[in-house]
């Protein structure tokens, strides 16, 4: 390999680490604090915010990739221009078209990788993470219950409060509970509670010593009871094909259907998420090559327009992904029509704007 192109892939996979490394700190910061918020809410089990971030990295991968090959290669190509080192690969005779294959060499790694990704490793992804959502919704509601935390279940029915043991053999402290029925509006509390479960996998909620306070909405009836022991039954969504329903609800998913099921469906739905999963190492491919052109800035008029330009015209493929996507699900479109005008057009304007480049201007005529 020649030092102009070991320079080039070298200084180029430089930057796509930089810029990986950095979206991805980026995207975990943000995805964990949504998680947290979402386990504080009782709507995700605090034990499983760790793995369903990981996962969900996995899926968000392929576009973490794209973005951080296109700014690698713009990034790469703006500083050449710069510094003026392109001057002198210019007078070297390297051509604008000479940076292809070099940007080919570490693109083509990378688009591997998504395809990987987007065919087999998302898919896998969405599945487990709609599975451990599956299973937190399957659970009982003390199963779901944190000291310290309102947790909500049945959309929003039962809440329960429960807080720390204060003496040791209780297996838990207070409790305030408040259940919602078409009749009655129930709050209970008590100053201790167990766990109960009988032979046939039925469980209770057994409390201790507290009182019940009936309201029935609309009306000034009113219900005061004083109990030594109060029994909850908590009805238990689990059993011998709780597993097997977590697995077909996941598989309903689109997202996380794999990719030979959505093959043999031949439906819109599949269409279109067949279509997204194979455009976007095509997108990723593309995006480079359109960077080589869109790189090439003059340095003495700066470069933030040009950047600006390269960036929303790489935003504007990646919606209209999206929208090929919609008109191949809602059927407006057929699949490889749709990939092959959305991906042509993209590589008929990279062919364009290298010609572009490429192309000299005549100077002007001086008038004497």
């Amino acid at each position: 390999m020649s030092l102009f192109k070991r320079s080039v892939v070298a200084e180029i996979t430089s930057h796509v680490g930089v810029v990986f490394s950095t979206l991805i700190v980026v995207w975990l910061s943000v995805l964990l604090v949504r998680l947290l918020g979402q386990a504080a809410e009782g709507s995700i089990g605090a034990d499983i915010v760790f793995g369903i971030a990981a996962l969900s990295s996995i899926t968000a991968l392929p576009t973490i990739l794209s973005v951080s090959l296109f700014i690698a290669v713009l990034s790469t190509i703006s500083r050449n221009y710069r510094e003026s080192e392109m001057v002198v690969w210019f007078a070297s005779g390297v051509s604008l078209l000479d940076w292809i294959r070099p940007v080919l060499r570490v693109a083509i790694p990378v688009c591997l990788l998504i395809a990987v990704l987007t065919l087999q490793a998302s898919p896998w992804a969405y599945r487990q993470i709609e599975e451990y959502r599956q299973r937190f919704e399957h659970r009982s509601d003390v199963a779901k219950i944190a000291f310290g935390q309102f947790i909500e279940s049945e959309q929003g029915k039962r809440v329960f409060f429960i807080e720390a043991p204060v003496n040791p053999e209780d297996e838990m402290g207070k409790v305030f509970a408040r259940v919602y029925d078409e009749n009655w509006y129930t709050t209970i509390t008590s100053d201790n509670a167990h766990l109960r479960e009988e032979e046939n996998g039925d469980r209770f909620l057994v409390l201790g010593p507290g009182n019940r306070y009936d309201m029935k909405p609309g009306s000034a009836e009113f219900r005061m009871i004083k109990f030594d022991n109060y029994t909850m039954r908590l009805e238990s969504k689990g059993g011998a094909g709780a597993e097997e329903n977590i697995r077909n609800a996941a598989l309903n998913v689109m997202k996380a259907r794999p990719t030979g099921s959505l093959l043999q469906d031949q439906t819109s739905k599949s269409d279109s998420q067949i279509m997204w999963r194979i455009s976007l190492p095509l997108a990723a491919l593309n995006l480079a090559l359109l960077a080589i052109p869109l790189g090439a800035v003059n340095p003495r008029l700066g470069r933030s327009g040009d950047l600006v330009l390269a960036g929303l015209i790489g935003l504007l493929y990646m919606n209209t992904m999206n929208l090929v996507r919609g008109w191949i699900s809602s059927d407006k479109i057929d699949m490889m029509v749709g990939m092959v005008l959305l991906h042509g057009a993209v590589l008929l304007l990279c062919v364009y704007l290298f010609r572009k480049r490429l192309t000299l201007k005549k100077p002007k005529e001086q008038k004497v």
